[in-house]
């Protein structure tokens, strides 16, 4: 089974290739869904460098290669034979139906992106206003605008010092609100939002499409991406084709070939740019939020850039990326800033020592960053609300004995978690699947003092896995078993803790919904499956919160990063801003211990006296595809007691011989034959439904009818239109690990063809097999590689600035 692109060239260490495929992600070099280049194209046009004397580790160049997501290996190429830019349908993102203009109203995911810029733009005017002076007090507003207005008033005589700062009586304790949840949405119909592209605007752009010798299927999401006049557009800059997700530089070069005729050369100053722009988009599926300037220089050389330092500039320039410098400390040097410190050199104090203290910092070495805008907004907007969390002083629910007796009342590292929250704006919590007990012990803790408290995963897996936990009940027949510990016996009356989706918070379809002053309207929010929250994800989420609110981010270090750009939960750990709360809960049994080992990089035998892990060795990728039909649908069930639907397959990519669309094609003709009259799917197939790339609902088809597919995902009826079936519904017998991260099942059979081996990583392993809460199958032909992997491969490192945006948090004493 492939599970990697095949590169366009021999490229080594700069083949900056799509990410992790997941239904409605971009895949591969045929042309697909539409990107995101141009969003960072509104700032920095003077290209002005950003500095900073912070340390920030070095990235492995070699990171920047074939697998997208840093340790899954599914990347968007699929397998050699196979059009790598097909969609769960086999044909081209962006077909429609009939391939024409697009409908009026735009789809879940674009409402979701644009209502995500809209946060961006508003993030983005915030910082602009900080930038600026404050003068006289005339951008204060709150506590400070009434704080200055008394002071004035005391000044001018106006009113006695004694009855303006007379202390208020203290306000009555307030009880702790209702947890029911607001009801969900029961269909999925269009998102309101803005006009897509006039079918008249379609056509233009479709005939140019067509001059260039591109596929005319392209045409809504071009015209939709380039806005009004974009035939004009593509006419004067045939590259900018490379913001449509999917298309390739070669691609694009074939189009300006097409339609510049002999003036297209490798040497065109908009070639250069808009390459430079497709690799740090590249590098953003990858997981890096900038890439490091000499690594995207060998880049854009290798794709045939004559001069790669111009191209940068250009980009710079035009304001479509970012640079960055950021202080590196050198092994064995002496701190920058020792003045009055016992290791100061002789002579610093003496005269000339400041000046040669300076002169040494600018000699001290640095790395040059180059990102897009939209992630270097996000970095530094997640850092900026990080840092006001551990600078502020959390709002005063309950006294200091009211959350010391809550301490007591709690066990373990449960209570080392309420006393960490009761002082404390920020906080961390790490642990296995155990673990997750501690959360729903804090949140009941936590509402019993007057706290409107809340948990939020970011999918729906995550979200009903704990709500099974904390005592309520998966939200559809079929969800994944908790696997877990049951709620303790003291569970609130009040009802389990109340848990929803990250997104469905944010969009407010979820949870309290936002306060007068559009913050989220609770004061104490936990974070589970923290490591798949990716920067912009982060980043969204603290600017949301009210001031004075508590944050918790829980999770398992262990498993596979997010889909999306940057490492967030894992470089908090390693910034150390703020309290950590490691469980002290094992994983029990079998399983439990196997995964455990698999954390240390320890892949050992495990006494399994109920069957609870099985080893399967296959030979090729037929007999792999036979033996794991015959586990779901005859031996687990049989030998173990858990029934199909309640099985989860697991492969490291889509394409291939043992990929999830090989494997699930295999089931559905055991499991649910028929002849798949709604494009490919039956009433009773299990499915995925991803409506924007990353998020992942599982679900079973009901019918089909003229609006769409129906479906029923996660206790809502979803309808697809017919449109988007193809680019965002998969079968979903098997599924990746990035697509099952957060969920957990009686029964997983996890699948290793022989050619899996380069996938194979230790936090892919561990994200696998510990989908399994009774029983883990693994068919397995990669041998002795697996326990290599274990013991050998580590996560990829991703290249990201929140370490060094993060410490000047780091505590100094």
């Amino acid at each position: 089974m492939s599970t990697e692109p095949e590169p366009a060239h021999e490229d080594t260490a700069a083949a900056v290739d799509a990410g992790p495929e997941t239904p409605g992600a971009t895949s591969g070099p045929a042309p697909g869904a539409a990107g995101a280049a141009d969003e960072g194209g509104a700032g920095a046009s003077d290209g002005t460098v950003r500095t900073t004397s912070s340390p920030a580790a070095d990235a492995d160049p070699g990171s920047l290669g074939r697998e997208a997501d840093g340790e899954d290996g599914e990347s968007s190429g699929e397998a050699s034979g196979e059009s790598s830019g097909e969609t769960p349908g086999g044909q081209p993102e962006g077909a429609g139906a009939e391939g024409d203009a697009t409908p009026a109203q735009v789809s879940e995911a674009e409402a979701e992106l644009a209502a995500q810029r809209l946060e961006r733009e508003r993030i983005a005017r915030r910082k602009a206003e900080k930038q600026g002076p404050i003068e006289a007090g005339a951008k204060l507003s709150g506590t400070a605008a009434d704080l200055l207005a008394a002071v004035r008033a005391v000044e001018s005589g106006e009113k006695p010092a004694a009855t303006v700062f007379a202390e208020p009586a203290p306000a009555p304790r307030r009880a702790a609100p209702e947890p029911a949840r607001p009801p969900r949405p029961v269909a999925a119909e269009r998102a309101a939002g803005p006009v897509g592209p006039t079918p008249e605007a379609v056509q233009a752009v479709r005939r140019v499409l067509a001059e260039g010798g591109a596929p005319e299927a392209l045409a809504p999401q071009a015209a939709a991406l380039l806005g009004e006049g974009a035939e004009d557009a593509l006419r004067a800059d045939p590259w900018r084709l490379l913001r449509v997700g999917g298309v390739r530089p070669e691609q694009a070069d074939g189009f300006a070939r097409a339609l510049l005729g002999a003036a297209c050369g490798p040497d065109d100053e908009r070639r250069g740019r808009a390459v430079t722009v497709w690799l740090l988009e590249q590098a953003a599926l990858a997981g890096h939020t900038a890439l490091e300037l000499p690594l995207l220089t060998a880049a854009l050389a290798q794709r045939g850039v004559p001069d790669p330092d111009a191209a940068v500039q250009s980009a710079l320039a035009e304001g479509e990326a970012l640079a960055f410098q950021d202080a590196l400390e050198e092994p064995g040097a002496r701190p920058a800033s020792a003045p009055g410190g016992s290791g100061t050199a002789a002579g610093a104090d003496g005269p000339g020592g400041a000046e040669a203290a300076e002169e040494e910092d600018e000699e001290r070495p640095v790395r040059v960053l180059i990102g897009l805008e939209r992630f270097a907004l996000a970095e530094e907007s997640l850092a900026d609300g990080l840092a006001r969390l551990v600078n502020s002083t959390p709002k005063q629910d309950g006294s200091a004995a009211d959350w010391e007796r809550a301490a007591d009342a709690a066990r373990g590292a449960a209570a080392d978690l309420v006393r960490a929250v009761a002082g404390h704006g920020l906080v961390l919590h790490t642990g296995g699947e155990a673990s997750l007990a501690e959360p729903a012990a804090l949140l009941r803790a936590a509402r019993a003092l007057g706290l409107r408290a809340w948990a939020a995963a970011p999918g729906v897996l995550g979200r009903d896995r704990f709500s099974a936990l904390a005592g309520g009940a998966p939200s559809a027949p079929g969800t994944p078993d908790p696997g877990g510990p049951p709620a303790p016996e003291d569970s609130d009356s009040a009802g389990p803790a109340p848990a929803v989706t990250v997104a469905g918070l944010l969009a407010g379809t979820e949870g309290p919904g936002r306060d007068a002053d559009g913050a989220l309207d609770l004061d104490l929010l936990v974070v589970l499956d923290a490591p798949h929250l990716d920067v912009e994800a982060g980043a969204l989420l603290v600017e949301s919160l009210p001031d004075g609110a508590r944050l918790v981010l829980a999770g398992d270090p262990s498993v596979l990063w997010s889909v999306g750009p940057g490492r967030v939960f894992a470089d908090l750990l390693a910034a150390r801003i703020c309290p950590q709360v490691a469980s002290r809960l094992p994983d029990p049994g079998p399983l439990g211990e196997l995964v455990s080992g698999i954390g240390i990089g320890e892949l050992g035998q495990v006494e399994a006296p109920g069957k609870e892990v099985v080893i399967v060795p296959v030979r090729d990728a037929g007999e792999a595809v036979h033996r794991t039909v015959q586990l779901v649908a005859d031996s687990v069930p049989r030998a173990i007691g858990v029934p199909a639907e309640d099985t989860q397959v697991i492969t490291p990519g889509h394409g291939g011989a043992v990929g999830t669309r090989a494997l699930n094609a295999a089931l559905k003709q055991r499991l649910n034959p028929g002849p798949g009259r709604f494009g490919g799917f039956d009433p009773g197939d299990r499915v995925v439904h991803s409506p924007v790339p990353g998020r992942v609902l599982p679900g079973r088809v009901v019918t089909a009818d003229a609006d769409g597919l129906h479906l029923s995902c996660a206790g809502e009826d979803v309808v697809v239109p017919p449109e988007l079936v193809e680019r965002t519904v998969r079968h979903g017998w098997a599924l990746t690990a990035h697509q099952a991260m957060g969920g957990r099942w009686p029964a997983v059979v996890v699948v290793l063809p022989g050619d899996a081996v380069r996938a194979l990583s230790r936090p892919w392993i561990y994200t696998a097999f510990g989908r399994a809460a009774r029983h883990l199958s693994v068919v397995q032909g990669v041998e002795q590689a697996l326990p290599r992997a274990v013991a050998e491969v580590p996560a990829k490192p991703r290249t990201t600035r929140l370490p060094v945006l993060l410490a000047p948090q780091v505590p100094t004493d």
